[in-house]
């Protein structure tokens, strides 16, 4: 019987993070036939941006700042790039870099698991193939699996029910009774597109947010190629809008009174944009800007104000086979329910099983909230690598951004294995433990912990989600990769001292 090949990396995922992780494994020489693979359960590339497709769909953070700074576009239409704009960026990355080779398309991982005696992890697909790596990168992102609201009777309702990320661009909107469950991200951009269709759109919303003006416009033509002849140009541009999302992370990260200019500011676009005084006092949050996720539209707001749309803020009761109930007694009859309630994210890890050292489960370490070292390492699961993990998630600027960090950590740390063919390396307890403690400091004095609810906390209110500080401050961390935070284990050896680089 032949040996199963063991590759030097495994990553999960082929969205944005999988394929940088991929464009830095190959600039390290580490992307060989023997090297790498990547699986993905989809058939192409473009992770969350290949499953956004409702109207309306585009990205809230600028575009020269939402991509990478090692692989930048230069012919971004917008400042606010559409979502199907952003996926052909990803499929562009794909091709230009030759990454499709090393990717198994159709592979959804479903159990990942250490050896320690080979130090090589083992990842079984859905379609029972099996992968075996002496290093992982969990790129499968927060926002890959869609989430439905728990509401009672959500299984009765015999009209249409479609969900954001789902959408189906075979139903016809034409004079149709919609409704819209949510008033996020999603739904900001989702309500201005619908209500140019349906016959009526009901917007059932349960907590209000705060909303800033986006100022989107296309990018002129001479911009671009300006960008294009003169790539300086596009960085100045890049570091521009960098500092200016760095400078307000002390109004969104912290409660300071800049925090209540935002807020001034929110309730100036509001009072611009809607004249009815009880509409503006059910969209008015009563939370501090910051706490929950910042939406950005101009025309959210003139989109509820339309005579076919109507904003519902009481409870829903029960959905029922022809509608929705609220809890002030009335049925909503309705032809089609959007769910624009976001994704579940995965504040336990991965949704799928991980088993590290002495059969420890992820899961279960994280049952009480996901604490790793710098985000990216978790004790007990070595040679593992989490992208976008525990605490490494932005408030005020591009996640990317924070991905780069990541990205290069993650390549030297497995570069280290490599080179002194190390069994696996292992982040220390202890000092997975004082990371967090530090961490966790820092975050009660942050507007996330200031009250409201918001997916960043777990039921229990631990926030093992958000980074507390500027983005600059986790680069310089990601930066500083300490071999002697870590138990080396060699092949030959039980254990070494990690005492130096």
């Amino acid at each position: 019987m032949a040996r199963e090949h063991i590759y030097a990396t495994l990553v999960v995922g082929a969205g944005f993070t999988g394929l940088g992780a991929a464009i830095r494994l190959a600039e390290a020489g580490l992307d060989g036939p023997d090297d790498l693979v990547i699986l993905e359960r989809a058939e192409r590339v473009g992770g969350t941006w290949r499953d956004t497709t409702y109207p309306g769909a585009s990205c809230d953070i600028p575009s020269l700042l939402y991509s990478y700074s090692f692989v930048k576009n230069p012919t971004w239409s917008r400042a606010y790039s559409p979502a199907q704009e952003i996926c052909r960026h990803l499929e562009d990355l794909a091709t230009r870099f030759d990454i499709r080779r090393r990717i198994r398309f159709g592979h959804q991982v479903s159990e990942l698991a250490f050896d320690e005696a080979a130090g090589v992890w083992t990842a079984k697909t859905s379609n029972r193939k099996r992968f075996r790596a002496r290093t992982v990168v969990l790129a499968s992102g927060p926002l890959s699996d869609v989430a439905f609201p728990d509401i009672r009777g959500l299984g009765s309702y015999q009209g249409t029910k479609m969900h954001s990320a789902r959408w189906d661009h075979d139903y016809d909107f034409t004079g149709k009774r919609v409704a819209v469950i949510g008033t996020g991200a999603s739904a900001v951009q989702i309500i201005p597109e619908l209500v140019k269709q349906a016959g009526f759109v009901k917007v059932f919303q349960r907590t209000p947010a705060w909303v800033l003006p986006r100022l989107d416009f296309p990018t002129p033509r001479a911009v671009q190629e300006l960008f294009t002849k003169v790539p300086a140009a596009q960085q100045l541009a890049r570091e521009a809008l960098f500092w200016g999302h760095e400078a307000s992370a002390t109004a969104l990260v912290w409660n300071t009174p800049l925090t209540s200019l935002v807020a001034r500011l929110g309730r100036a676009h509001l009072r611009s944009q809607v004249k009815d005084p009880w509409l503006r006092r059910q969209l008015t949050p009563d939370f501090t800007p910051g706490c929950k996720r910042m939406l950005v539209s101009s025309d959210y707001y003139r989109a509820l104000q339309r005579d076919n749309c109507k904003l519902i803020d009481w409870p829903i009761a029960t959905l029922s086979p022809v509608g929705i109930r609220t809890s002030d007694g009335i049925e909503h009859h309705l032809d089609c329910i959007v769910f624009a309630t976001g994704y579940d994210v995965h504040l336990t890890g991965p949704p799928f099983p991980v088993t590290g050292l002495n059969g420890r489960s992820l899961a279960a370490e994280w049952a009480d909230g996901a604490r790793a070292y710098k985000s990216i390492n978790a004790h007990g699961f070595p040679n593992l690598f989490f992208m976008t993990g525990p605490n490494s998630g932005p408030g005020h600027n591009s996640l990317l951004v924070y991905v780069e960090g990541q990205l290069d950590y993650a390549v030297r740390a497995i570069r280290t294995i490599l080179d002194h063919d190390l069994r696996y390396l292992d982040v220390r307890a202890d000092v997975q433990r004082r990371h967090n403690e530090r961490i966790q400091r820092r975050l009660a004095k942050t507007t996330w912990m200031s009250g409201c609810r918001s997916w960043y906390l777990t039921k229990d209110g631990f926030n093992g989600s958000m980074y507390p500080g500027f983005a600059t401050q986790y680069l310089r961390q990601m930066k500083d990769f300490r071999f002697a935070d870590y138990r080396a284990v060699t092949r030959d050896a039980p254990a070494v001292a990690a005492t130096s680089a």
